[in-house]
């Protein structure tokens, strides 16, 4: 998104990036800017620069918790929940909290709206990995187990162990 003079919009910008991934968190804010900017500006800095920013009141983590909430409660909102999940884990909530979070929703807003919640969380988890991958990937390191870092392959190796893996699996 352009960069702003208004003081709520900077304001709702900065939380906005403080709980979510800058790059997602522009694109978003750059959609609605560009459909709608009327409602990007008041959406964007009352969520973010008026009531997230209110820290001193209720922690990010506990904003996320009632957002993640409010949202598996509706049922119709997995776009937003997904932010949201993905939100809490950066925030400190773990997947383990999530998923009570949501059982706990189940009770008051229905099992249905649960389910919702659940699947829009397996994609968010799913999202998240791939985006964590690919970042590997272009930082020209791959995670291995325990937590070492090795030489990303390059194109031509990934394609030539993919090759190599193929035909070991049609002979075998």
């Amino acid at each position: 998104m352009a960069k702003t003079d208004d003081p709520r919009m900077k304001k709702a910008l900065e939380m906005l990036h403080a709980i979510e991934d800058k790059d997602a968190a522009d694109e978003v804010v750059s959609v609605l800017n560009e459909l709608a900017p009327d409602y990007a500006r008041a959406t964007v800095a009352y969520a973010f620069g008026d009531t997230y920013a209110r820290t001193k009141q209720l922690a990010l983590r506990d904003r996320e918790i009632t957002t993640i909430a409010t949202l598996a409660a509706l049922g119709t909102a997995q776009p937003q929940l997904k932010v949201h999940i993905r939100s809490g884990l950066k925030v400190g909530l773990t997947q383990q909290e999530i998923v009570e979070i949501i059982g706990h929703v189940g009770v008051y807003a229905g099992f249905p709206a649960a389910a919702n919640a659940y699947f829009a969380m397996k994609e968010a988890l799913t999202e998240s990995a791939a985006a964590r991958k690919a970042a590997a990937g272009a930082s020209g390191t791959a995670k291995m187990k325990g937590g070492k870092a090795k030489p990303a392959k390059t194109p031509a190796k990934a394609k030539a162990a993919k090759a190599k893996s193929a035909k070991a699996a049609r002979q075998g």
